[in-house]
């Protein structure tokens, strides 16, 4: 068999995100880290620790970007950095994997993506979620037509509050561009990927009412949003709910996915790796649901803290900088993941509901 190309990747941040992507380059065939930059020296220190093997260290992307040691980067520093990082790093024609959320604000977005229009390189937003192989599954079956005409479609995630970053950066909207943003473009993206169409209006119920209450950061209060219910109206007529709650750890099921067509619903539960298909039976009639469970590799399972999902993603970057395989999450979904996140950030703090129209989309 032919050995694959070697791509030599740099990470740009390396904080706990850039270990994740280092172990699983660790498992890319044809993968090497070449290079790190960061100006946390700590940071770059366990950074190059997980790597395992002598790696150039940088202060900045843009001395990485001149470098000439890598032929694609991972941008993984804090969200208010993407728009900055990504300069250097296009100006040099590198092939780059970018973490959501692709900017803070929608006019940085917007100049990412617009910027991106023109560029020959491999140019990919990071969507984890699209690759967990049971979430993968279940848009593939969504899609095929397992339950009719899509007509309603709500995610649950119920999870950890927010973890500890180097200066504590994410406690605040105007590094994160709020919660909605940060954390939750992940499911704007998987609604726009389901449901197959654009959101023409937002409505997102919303606050910090249990996490952060506590904490000051030079005398300021963190101003994030812990929990929130965000309905989302399709330009095809689907409704989409995200029901977001952070201080509930406890949950069996970390994330729950339920789209309802005219002929049954499915659900898909993780970390259970669950599909359950519930077909219409009729009032007080049997009911006749079936489950099946998606694997998922055991070692991209243990390389990080999404369900595999970085594992497969590196696959599929990996083969469209080598040129076997198509872009599958572009600039232009980056951006739009973020405007949603934007127009519920708006809605929960307006207390109204948002066009997209308002956001230019």
């Amino acid at each position: 068999m032919k050995s694959p190309q070697t791509i030599r990747y740099g990470i740009v941040g390396s904080g706990m995100m850039a270990i994740e992507h280092i172990a699983n380059l660790a498992l890319t065939p044809g993968a090497v880290v070449t290079a790190l930059a960061d100006p946390v020296a700590s940071s770059l220190d366990r950074a190059a620790a997980a790597v395992g093997h002598d790696v150039a260290r940088f202060a900045d992307a843009a001395a990485l970007a001149a470098s000439g040691l890598c032929d694609a980067v991972v941008v993984a520093s804090p969200n208010f950095t993407h728009a900055d990082v990504l300069q250097p790093l296009m100006a040099a024609n590198l092939h780059i994997l970018c973490e959501k959320p692709l900017a803070t604000t929608v006019a940085d977005a917007r100049a990412v993506a617009e910027a991106v229009k023109s560029y020959t390189p491999i140019f990919w937003t990071a969507m984890e979620y699209r690759f967990m192989p049971p979430v993968t599954e279940y848009v593939r079956q969504i899609h095929d037509g397992r339950i009719g005409r899509l007509q309603m479609l709500a995610i649950r995630e119920h999870r950890f509050p927010f973890l500890v970053k180097v200066g504590d950066w994410n406690r605040f909207s105007v590094n994160t561009g709020g919660t909605m943003v940060e954390k939750c473009c992940h499911f704007f993206d998987l609604m726009r990927l389901i449901v197959g169409a654009e959101p023409v209006r937002v409505f997102c119920s919303g606050a910090m009412d249990v996490n952060h209450q506590d904490e000051r950061y030079d005398g300021k209060k963190p101003d994030i949003i812990d929990n929130s219910f965000t309905t989302v109206d399709f330009a095809n007529g689907v409704r989409a709910m995200l029901d977001l709650c952070m201080f509930a750890d406890g949950a069996e099921q970390q994330e729950e996915i339920t789209a309802t067509g005219d002929t049954a619903r499915l659900d898909c539960f993780i970390p259970a790796g669950e599909l359950v298909h519930s077909r219409r039976v009729g009032f007080m009639n049997p009911k006749r649901a079936t489950r099946e469970t998606v694997h998922t590799d055991a070692a991209a399972l243990a390389a990080g803290q999404h369900h595999g999902s970085t594992f497969y993603q590196h696959q599929h970057f990996a083969a469209a900088v080598r040129g076997d395989g198509p872009i599958i999450v572009t600039a232009d979904d980056g951006l739009r993941a973020v405007a949603m996140g934007a127009a519920a950030e708006i809605s929960a703090r307006e207390h109204r509901v948002v066009s997209m129209a308002e956001l230019g989309l």
